[in-house]
């Protein structure tokens, strides 16, 4: 997974720039720490033995449980905070009523049996922490980290659509996440991809090269790619599409692996809408967050959203621009459980403490002359 030839590359402390330097030490050395929390986290967990009387379902959850003491390769924080939350949903009868999130949570009144205004509390809650205004944002609780991918790369190709009348072409770095492209091949939309350096990363001067500057540009930038854990530098690509300004240009950030712990960092600006001027971007929830399903965030500008094709649906009375129409109902309730039980200051303690063990482990590994 990661290359031995890379050289640790140390932050001044005295720099705040985005360097590439700076990227590198976030990118290997965060897949670092989120994999050996995942030992440390669930490590000496005990879970009282309950049987389900289908001895297929026991024997699986027994193998299950064995092996979550050294599952280790998946992003995931197992410090979860939901055994409450399931009491009290079994307790309150929710388990019996079935709830349907479909419509949009963000304009006029939300649907009396939805789950809707927690949602669009969940959204104001986060949309700030990304660099967004609350005033002019959007955004839904998506089922994973794809979905909002697929949202927002609809939405850019959309919007450029509408602005210009000419249908955009799609750039993505030849190692970002598989489904960037999948997505683009499911809407038909024309993709190139550019070359990555060693790093993993869209190289500036390779995206120059492609562009082709008579169409709308729609940019997916990669904040955490599979394998390396790359961290596109957006301020170098920004300064390549800043040297086209009569081409129109739509940025989305796939950050579904390291968007959910780096806006309580130091680091937080390298996911910020108002730093890094993207448009879109889309979050895991069943990463750093911790929920124990896949689920996930996608919170765009306003303007994005206003430029959408409308469907204005009769039995919803509504307009329904997003791609879902039924949307998972519980998923929102339990982000917004998270924000109440653990909050932006636990966050933070947990997202320092993965970087407190980076720093830790990268130095052990240097020791044994695995320098990474």
């Amino acid at each position: 997974m990661f290359n031995p030839q890379n050289n640790l590359l140390v932050k001044s402390e005295t720099n705040r720039a985005f360097t590439a330097k700076k990227k590198n030490l976030l990118a290997i050395c965060t897949l670092l720490t989120i994999l050996s929390c995942v030992v440390s986290s669930c490590a000496g967990t005990t879970t009282t033995k309950q049987t389900s009387g289908f001895q297929k379902l026991d024997e699986w959850t027994q193998v299950w449980k064995e092996g979550q003491q050294t599952y280790f390769g998946y992003p995931v924080n197992q410090q979860s905070e939901l055994h409450d939350f399931y009491e009290w949903y079994l307790a309150a009868g929710m388990d019996v009523i079935n709830l349907n999130n479909a419509g949009d949570p963000m304009s006029g009144e939300p649907q009396k049996m939805s789950t809707q205004a927690f949602e669009r509390e969940v959204i104001e809650f986060f949309a700030p922490l990304y660099g967004f205004q609350k005033d002019s944002v959007w955004g839904i609780v998506t089922h994973s980290g794809t979905d909002g991918n697929n949202h927002g790369i609809y939405f850019g190709a959309n919007y450029l659509y509408n602005k210009t009348g000419k249908m955009p072409v799609v750039y993505v770095s030849d190692e970002a996440h598989y489904s960037n492209m999948r997505l683009c091949d499911l809407q038909n939309l024309e993709v190139k991809l550019i070359k990555s350096d060693a790093m993993g990363r869209m190289i500036p001067e390779e995206l120059e090269k492609a562009l082709d500057t008579t169409r709308p540009a729609l940019m997916v930038f990669a904040m955490g790619s599979t394998f390396k854990g790359a961290i596109d530098d957006q301020e170098a690509l920004n300064a390549v599409l800043d040297r086209h300004p009569e081409m129109a240009v739509y940025r989305h950030v796939d950050a579904a692996l390291f968007g959910g712990y780096l806006p309580f960092t130091k680091d937080k600006d390298m996911v910020s809408h108002a730093r890094m001027r993207f448009d879109a971007i889309a979050i895991s929830g069943h990463k750093f967050f911790g929920i124990d399903s896949p689920s996930g965030l996608f919170i765009c500008t306003r303007e994005t959203y206003d430029n959408q094709n409308n469907f204005n649906v009769t039995y919803l009375n509504g307009n329904m621009k997003m791609i879902n129409c039924s949307r998972d109902a519980v998923q929102p309730l339990k982000f917004w459980w998270l924000i109440q039980k653990v909050g932006y200051d636990q966050w933070s303690q947990q997202a320092n403490r993965m970087m407190e063990c980076t720093a830790y482990l990268k130095q052990q590994l240097d020791n044994i002359g695995w320098p990474c």
